[in-house]
């Protein structure tokens, strides 16, 4: 008996996108805002909850943006970037950084890290990136950085994000 053919491309989806999104609202996540300084100066920085490790050796991480955000050009060319992991009590500036609006860095208390990124005052974790690869894959685009640089802040309680709504951790 021959084994059975499999296909070799996705079938259409059964189910709406408004589906898809609420699915993947389920999944909790740590909130983070990628941050960098673009060639002309300009600091950039985005809330971001599509992290991810990828290896322990080399030391990789992995994140994703929409192709249609406004600083995927500078992202796609800078040579570094941070990942901030936010703490729990900087839920007003993964909102802040969520939002198209002028002036978003007005009062943010940060200092400079590897390649002019940013690095976020009282985040709960930092990870200083070299830009090492991107993969275009359906409207977003897959970040892949060698981290240079990481601490956390030990004790720091965790910013959450689940079903459209922010959380911090609960002991079971």
């Amino acid at each position: 008996m021959s084994p059975p053919v499999r296909p070799r491309q996705a079938g259409h989806p059964s189910f709406s996108p408004l589906e898809f999104r609420a699915s993947l609202a389920m999944f909790a996540t740590g909130v983070t805002i990628v941050t960098a300084r673009a060639d002309n100066g300009e600091l950039i920085g985005l809330t971001a909850n599509s992290f991810n490790s990828v290896s322990l050796a080399p030391p990789l991480v992995l994140w994703s943006l929409a192709r249609a955000a406004g600083s995927l050009p500078a992202l796609s060319t800078g040579s570094h970037y941070a990942i901030n992991i936010l703490a729990a009590d900087q839920k007003e500036l993964a909102e802040r950084f969520a939002a198209r609006r002028e002036g978003r860095w007005a009062g943010v208390a940060w200092t400079e890290g590897v390649g002019g990124a940013p690095l976020l005052t009282g985040s709960a974790a930092v990870f200083e990136c070299f830009n090492r690869s991107r993969y275009e894959e359906g409207d977003h685009v897959i970040f892949v950085g060698e981290v240079e640089h990481c601490s956390h802040r030990a004790g720091a309680a965790p910013l959450l994000f689940h079903g459209g709504r922010f959380y911090t951790e609960h002991p079971l």
